[in-house]
């Protein structure tokens, strides 16, 4: 998109990060914080929407004692887009909570996104965009391939029909007064802030998600993550060098 292009739109988007996790799973420093070719992960991650010609303003949510740690890492880093640091909640939601009070007020669409899914292309996060201006609320998934079956006292029971079921993946994007009402009227917690917005009526669209696109939280994942990045960053220099 041109800069001229750009100027014209007639919405702006913002992209909420909540990284106040603890890691836990993984074990040893929050993983967000961890280098991944030679970066932090969560500036890693920053970067595929920093760098991406529809993204305005970036909004990230830090444990409170890692505000000014982030901030300064962020500044040496010169990303190209305005943003912000601030601290997180205890749960997600309380740190998507604290990236929206923030957001500058002429921002209409917003995007939320893990801090660990690093691995996100930037035609993926376009097509989100697209459907959200569209439909209202959109949210990257992919269909179920493996065989799912629940356990009961560690013994396999009954498999679930698979058919129909999709995993979630992230960036989910909504219009901002649909995710703000969403989180004012939540009443119980949630599991992503798609169904924060599904409990108040509103459609999501489904977009097609990418297994690249995963979620880094086990010793495995982050084993699989640094084998991944050299290739990913080759892929999207091939992409870039095609693109211009």
């Amino acid at each position: 998109m041109t800069e001229a292009a750009q100027q014209e739109r007639a919405d702006r988007v913002a992209v909420l990060v909540p990284a106040a996790g603890q890691g836990s799973r993984l074990g040893g420093p929050r993983k967000q914080f961890r280098r991944l070719g030679g970066r932090p992960l969560l500036e890693q991650t920053l970067r595929a929407f920093a760098f991406h010609p529809e993204v305005d303003s970036l909004v990230v949510a830090v444990p409170a004692d890692c505000v000014a740690r982030i901030s300064d890492s962020l500044q040496a880093a010169g990303l190209p887009k305005r943003w912000q640091v601030v601290a997180g909640g205890r749960t997600r939601q309380a740190s998507v909570q604290a990236a929206l009070a923030v957001l500058p007020p002429e921002i209409d669409l917003v995007l939320v996104h893990d801090a660990v899914r690093p691995f996100i292309l930037p035609e993926q996060i376009s097509a989100v965009i697209e459907a959200t201006r569209r439909v209202g609320a959109a949210a990257l998934a992919i269909p179920e391939t493996d065989t799912v079956r629940r356990v009961h006292d560690h013994l396999l029971g009954e498999t679930v029909p698979r058919r129909g079921l999709y995993r979630m993946q992230t960036p989910q994007g909504f219009r901002r007064d649909w995710l703000e009402a969403a989180h004012r009227q939540q009443e119980e917690a949630a599991t992503d802030d798609v169904e924060l917005v599904q409990r108040l009526g509103y459609p999501v669209a489904c977009v097609p998600g990418s297994s690249f696109n995963f979620k880094i939280t086990t010793a495995e994942d982050w084993e699989l993550a640094q084998v991944l990045w050299p290739h990913w960053e080759a892929r999207l220099c091939h992409q870039s060098k095609k693109d211009t």
